[in-house]
């Protein structure tokens, strides 16, 4: 009985999240320098849907909305709410593998890799595009998923990744491609600016390309998610049981983090590095529905996708017409959050 309470419980939350998710995109269509009536947003985001919309009449809303929320605001919150719930499963995934509460998605250099890249479109001032992505971006991606690649082959003995090995791997790669970098702004000095709001992360150039960009990198992520699920709840026991239960740890690892890169590469490529979503979001989630990979995963992917909308909401209406970079925005969440969660553990461990 009290599991079943329990899953219940569980379910609950993930349902809100979503219905809080779809509420979100409706109230954030209609907010911004041009504030356009609720009933209006719902009307052009219905009309959108396949059958159920071609009931919708228009002709009380100005062809002057419908253009704001279809070509810029509801493109700027699908992709938000797509890097949340890619940096956020990236963490789920991480932390469960790595068996480590302060694993993130750039753990591996992800960031480090896609700064190098976009460092050096921006430096050679290069202009061209492919699959909806600018050459920055597009740099930016190659980068993310070579030093990923470059660091799992670099740990690899055998046919094994040693946990430990691909984490001190990818701390070394980020501090030598992070030397890098300031080597490129100490000589280009006219392009630091660019750089460096490159690197604070924002969704303010989003389009259609690149949502449709995402989108099957977010399908892809979410079904081989919810495979390893039971995999990954089995591996959280320790590598030798999990063996002994018939899991293949070496190749669930590979798929894992062949994913999670390409994940967290697209995420980085169409919005720059925004840092603590996949940090924070777990933990967050795990106290609410425990740390059954099954449930939390997909908690997770929905909680990062509403906690990216808002920050973005926060970071183009609090101080209009002034955007604040969205990567600044989770900092100022994340990082007291995390704080709190520390000193928290600190005290349970000085009463215990």
């Amino acid at each position: 009985m009290a599991w079943k309470t329990r899953r219940r419980k569980m379910w609950l939350v993930f349902c809100g999240l979503l219905a809080l998710l779809l509420g979100l995109i409706v109230i954030f269509s209609g907010l911004g320098s041009a504030v356009i009536p609720f009933g209006d947003a719902i009307k052009v985001l219905i009309h959108q849907i396949p059958i159920v919309g071609e009931g919708v009449n228009l002709e009380s809303v100005s062809q002057v909305h419908q253009k704001i929320i279809l070509n810029i605001r509801l493109p700027r919150i699908l992709l938000a709410a797509f890097v949340g719930l890619l940096l956020s499963g990236s963490g789920v995934i991480y932390q469960s593998i790595f068996k480590n509460p302060m694993a993130d998605p750039y753990i591996l250099g992800v960031s480090s890799g896609a700064a190098l890249g976009a460092t050096i479109g921006i430096i050679l001032n290069v202009n061209f595009h492919f699959g909806g992505l600018n050459s920055v971006s597009l740099l930016a991606f190659v980068g993310a998923l070579g030093t990923t690649f470059f660091v799992y082959s670099v740990s690899r003995v055998g046919n094994k990744a040693p946990v430990v090995t691909l984490l001190l791997s990818g701390i070394a790669v980020s501090f030598f491609l992070q030397s890098l970098i300031s080597m490129m702004m100490t000589l280009n000095r006219d392009q630091v600016e660019r750089i460096v709001f490159w690197t604070f992360g924002s969704v303010a150039t989003a389009n259609w390309k690149q949502v449709l960009f995402l989108m099957p990198v977010v399908i892809l992520s979410v079904v081989i998610y919810v495979l390893y699920g039971r995999a990954l709840n089995i591996l959280s026991m320790g590598e030798e049981d999990a063996k002994s239960l018939g899991v293949d740890v070496e190749r669930t690892k590979r798929v894992l983090l062949i994913v999670t890169a390409l994940s967290t590469a697209s995420a980085v490529a169409v919005s720059g590095i925004i840092g603590f979503v996949g940090l924070v979001i777990p933990h967050v989630i795990r106290l609410l529905v425990g740390p059954d990979i099954r449930v939390l995963l997909p908690t997770s992917l929905v909680g990062g996708a509403v906690f990216l909308v808002i920050c973005d909401a926060i970071s183009r209406l609090v101080m209009m017409p002034i955007e604040i970079p969205i990567g600044v925005i989770t900092a100022l969440v994340g990082a007291p959050y995390f704080l709190s969660l520390i000193v928290s553990s600190k005290n349970k461990l000085m009463r215990g």
